[in-house]
């Protein structure tokens, strides 16, 4: 059996593409070390980065994916830097600057980089529509009760479970999987 890993602390990252890899017969292991990441304009950028570096220390193939919310109301901020926006700003805070702004438009660029020992990486990346409800929905997470996916509108993504949204988040491992299985 084929196997890959996925560099990630992140249990819906890991849901995800064990989904997927399982359906072509490939092994997915989980890399848990924590590398710095690095300051970067693009989720590929910060992708491309800990996958090579990953992939040439523990000398297998390795995914990292990496996401970016983009916000219209905000011109495409808080973009590869979710995280620390998320953590610093509270949701209520968030859904008045949005509704006082008026644009409830955004999207979530997914960037995955495949990275092998021998230092080739591919890119993969796609973007998700989203909607910044008016109202602050459910409890899980912190901006996740004010995001909702453009093609599944009324639900936030802290009402809904990890696993309801597994299809949504898919795209790049499946591009992979088609990938090793073709090539390798």
């Amino acid at each position: 059996m084929k196997q890959i890993y996925l560099l990630t602390k992140n249990k819906g990252k890991l849901l995800a593409a064990q989904r997927v890899f399982s359906k072509y017969g490939i092994e997915i292991k989980n890399i848990e070390k924590d590398y710095p990441e690095i300051q970067a304009e693009s989720s590929i950028e910060i992708a491309k980065h800990a996958a090579l570096q990953a992939a040439k220390e523990f000398n297998v193939p390795v995914i990292r994916e990496d996401h970016s919310l983009c916000l219209g109301a905000l011109n495409n901020l808080p973009g590869p830097y979710i995280s620390q926006f998320d953590q610093r700003i509270p949701v209520e805070t968030m859904s008045k600057i949005i509704n006082n702004l008026g644009n409830h438009k955004g999207y979530f660029e997914l960037a995955a980089a495949y990275a092998k020992p021998n230092g080739e990486v591919k890119e993969y990346s796609y973007k998700v529509q989203i909607l910044v409800s008016d109202k602050i929905k459910g409890n899980r997470g912190n901006w996740n009760k004010i995001i909702e996916i453009k093609k599944k509108p009324g639900k936030t993504l802290g009402e809904t479970q990890e696993e309801d949204n597994l299809a949504v988040w898919t795209k790049n491992y499946e591009k992979i999987a088609k990938e090793i299985i073709k090539n390798d």
